[in-house]
This record gives C-alpha cells, structure tokens and sequence, in this order.
C-alpha cells in the first residue's frame, strides 16, 4: 500500500512540476534581446587571481536551449555550482542572443562565476548531434579566456543530467 502511494507521488511529481514551470513563464513578456549590457553577463571574480594556484579550476560546459523545463534544469545545475570553488560555468544557449529567463536566473543564481555565450547562426548545422556546436562554442572561451598560470579540467555537463558534490571532488583528486 505504501509503495503505491509513493509510486503515484514520483509519477506526479514531473507533472507538478512542469505546470509550476508554465505558471512561472511570463507570456505577456515578448521574448526579445536582453536588456542587460554584456559587461554585465559574466561574472568572474577569481577566474584570474585564485587564492590557492594548487586547486584545479573546473570549466563546465553546458549547452542549453528553450524549452519548458529549462528554468528547472538550469536551476537545479546552479544549486550544485554554487556550493564549488574554483569553479567556472559556461553556459551556451542554442540561440543567436542571451534569453531573458537564462539572464536572470544566473543573475540570481548564486553561482560565483559563470559566463553566458549565445550561439551565433553560423554554428547551426544540419546532419550534427545536438548541442555539439554549444560544446565547441564553449571550448573556445575556455580556451581564450582561462588562465595560463592555474591547472583546470573541462566538464560537459548537460542540463538535463544531476551531478553529486563528490563527482566534483573525485575530478580534482584525479589531477
């Protein structure tokens, strides 16, 4: 009888939480390009001057694009980043400008250093897997903004996957 309850509650639960996302989605706001200056859309305090040189930096990649759960996603991934230090996440949405939902919520996120990269027309191409362009977009900014004097390791981290602190510090023993 409990595990009935309990598989009925699982079952809802996406449900619930979906009709939450929809609720909270403004569509009287016309989706347009955001009103923050790009100054304004990455955030790195420490991506130069870390504290410690012997803890490795983590670069995570994540492609993302619009879609109803989106904003549960995304949150849930800033709930995990922001409890790691030395950490970056760059962030490539699959349009050709930042989206207002992902611009706030990593205003709010609490995540310490994050960098927001559209992707521009030119990187979609048909017959790839999804998201490879987003992935490629982000090594380049890794690649022309990380710091030539701190150790770090490059992780995709898809949005729509869940990942344990201890994943985290597994990565930096390993180096």
């Amino acid at each position: 009888m409990k595990s009935a309850v309990v598989a009925r509650l699982f079952l809802m639960l996406p449900w619930l939480l979906i009709v939450l996302i929809i609720v909270d989605i403004e569509p009287w706001r016309p989706s347009v390009r955001s009103p923050v200056s790009p100054s304004q859309l990455t955030r790195s305090p420490r991506l130069d001057s870390l504290s410690n040189q012997s803890i490795p930096t983590i670069y995570a990649i994540t492609p993302t694009y619009s879609r109803p759960v989106q904003k549960a996603e995304l949150t849930r991934l800033a709930n995990t980043f922001r409890q790691l230090s030395h950490f970056h996440w760059v962030l490539v949405e699959d349009s050709t400008f930042r989206s207002r939902l992902v611009t706030e919520l990593l205003a709010h996120s609490g995540v310490l250093s994050y960098t927001h990269v559209p992707t521009p027309r030119r990187y979609k191409r048909p017959g790839l897997p999804q998201a490879t362009e987003q992935r490629n977009q982000g090594l380049r900014w890794v690649r022309r903004n990380r710091s030539l004097r701190s150790s770090g390791v490059v992780f995709f981290a898809d949005d729509d996957n869940t990942y344990s602190l201890k994943l985290f510090r597994e990565v930096r023993k390993g180096l």
